[in-house]
This record gives C-alpha cells, structure tokens and sequence, in this order.
C-alpha cells in the first residue's frame, strides 16, 4: 500500500460528510474509483478521494450529468468548457421558466379560460423569426398599400415591439397581451382606419395628417381647460374650442364648420380608443421604453365639447 493512509468506504463516508451509498454510486460509475482492496476484497480509498468526492459533488450541486463530470475528471474535457455549454443550457432553461411563470402569472390575475391560457402559452413560447412574421403581418394589415415613404417607415418602427433575449417576467406578459391585441380584427380595424386617416393628406399631395400632429395639438390646447376644470359642454369652452378647430384645419378635408366638428369628432373618438393607448403602455413596457403620456383625459374632454357642441 505504498505507506499512504487508506480508509474504508464507511470512513470516508464520515469524512467527507456523506453516506455509504452515495460513495458507493459515484465508485460504481468510476467517479470515485477505490485506490485498493482490503484483503476480504472490500475497497479502500486515500486522501485524494475526498478532495475528488468534493469536486464531484460540487458538479452536481451546479447541475451537471455524470457523463460531463467524469469527462472532466478523466481530462477528456476541460472545465471551462463543460461550464460554458452548461450555462448555455441553464440560459435557456431559465428563459423557459420566465416565460411559464410569465403565462401562470397572467392566467392566475386575469381568471383565463382554458383557450385563453393555451393561446397565452403559444403566444410566450413563439421564436424570434415567428414574432416578427406575427408583428409583420399585423403592420402589413395597419399600413399595407398605404403608407409609404420615410416618416410613416418611422412611425412603423415606432410600432414595432422588440422583446429582449432575456425578457423578464413583466415584458413577457406584455408581449402576450399585445400579441393578443395585434391579432383582434377590431383593433386592427381600428388601427387600418387611423392609418388611413393619417395617409389622406400625403395621397393628396399635401403633408401626412400625422396623429402625432393631432394629439400635440389637442394636449396643448385642452390641457389647461381640463386643468382648470372647465366644463366641456359650458359656454366656457366655447372658445377653446374654436381654436382648437382652427389649429386643426389643416389636418381636416371639409370647410364646413358643422362637417369639421363630425369629423375630428371622429378622429378623436378613434384616438380615444383605450385598446390604442393600451397598445402603446404594452410596447413600453416590452421595448423599456419610457411610458407614454395618457392622453385620456384631453380626449375625453375634446370628446365631449364636440359632441355638445353637435348635438346642439
């Protein structure tokens, strides 16, 4: 035995702070191979075991196969290696588990329904190439056949949700939740109806009717009635909104005053769809982007002035 102190399994087992069984297992599968043979055939182990039980052990604690660890242990492969493609593997293990807990998460909270949370799931698991043919298809039913040139390829952009390689739980329910709404035929008319709004004036010949354009001029002229607590349907309001047709003009195509009104009532009512503004929340959240500003309260407000206005 070459004078090296040898131990019997059980010793070992006490020393390394384990069990007879678990030695046995890791011996078995050559692990922990015994360094000799006690005369009645039993094995017998040295010092080295207990720094290699250790080391094994502490593969397996990070996750890794037998047949990976005795690999390294046999210098077959180096560690590194093994470490980096098991990270690799763990990546996508975790992103898996973000995206179960993300669709239990919503299932839980919004009560779905068995359909519901089977399209929740297909939704989360959908790859890179499959989100962007879904996103694509639900830009072409907005902007297809209409819309061309560079501001309406930015403002497409600027619709275009982008989910992370590692997306935490609050971007993955976002994605669903807008992956939802992209497919609803409403919305989508809804959507097709705005875009088709925004082109009139660029098929015409004259700038793009931009609802960015609208919705800047709405806030800052309503803003402050809603502010000061103007009523929408009061005399008050008589002025506010007469400049506000007026700074609206150009985006309209009636000089009719009572036409005019009808129409930008219309508009407003479109923008004032809360799947739209819900849209742009979700795309936030998903592109970690800053929240947009609710513009509820103006429209509202414009919405209403309007509609008196009309009815009366």
């Amino acid at each position: 035995m070459n004078g090296h102190t040898l131990y019997s399994i059980g010793e070992l087992a006490r020393r390394a702070g384990t069990t007879v069984k678990t030695i046995r297992f890791y011996s078995d599968c050559g692990l922990i191979p015994p360094a000799d043979r006690s005369p009645a055939g039993y094995r017998l182990y040295d010092n080295g075991a207990v720094a290699r039980l250790d080391f094994v052990r502490t593969l397996r604690d990070l996750g890794l196969g037998l047949a990976a660890i005795r690999k390294v242990m046999d210098r077959e492969l180096a560690l590194s290696e093994v470490a980096a493609a098991h990270a690799d593997a763990l990546d996508v293990q975790i992103r898996i588990l973000r995206l179960r807990r993300a669709v239990l998460t919503a299932v839980a909270e919004r009560g779905a329904t068995p359909e519901e949370t089977h399209l929740m799931h297909k939704l989360a698991k959908l790859s890179e190439v499959e989100r962007q043919q879904l996103v694509g298809d639900f830009l072409d039913a907005a902007f297809g056949g209409l819309a061309t040139g560079s501001k309406f390829a930015g403002i497409m952009r600027s619709m275009t949700p982008e989910l992370p390689d590692n997306p935490d739980t609050e971007q993955v329910q976002a994605w669903v939740e807008l992956a939802e709404l992209s497919q609803d035929p409403d919305f989508r008319a809804l959507v097709r109806h705005m875009v088709e709004e925004q082109t009139a004036g660029h098929i015409q010949g004259g700038p793009p009717a931009l609802h960015n354009d609208l919705a800047a001029i709405v806030r800052d002229q309503i803003a402050p009635a809603v502010a000061a607590g103007v009523e929408p349907a009061s005399p008050q309001a008589d002025p506010i909104i007469a400049v506000l047709m007026t700074r609206c003009a150009h985006l309209l195509d009636c000089c009719d005053d009572a036409k005019s009104r009808w129409q930008l009532l219309v508009r407003l009512e479109r923008m004032n769809d809360p799947r739209r503004e819900r849209y742009f929340s979700l795309l936030a959240v998903i592109n970690g982007w800053p929240g947009p500003e609710s513009l509820r309260p103006v429209l509202d407000w414009a919405v209403h002035a309007l509609q008196a206005r009309i009815q009366g």
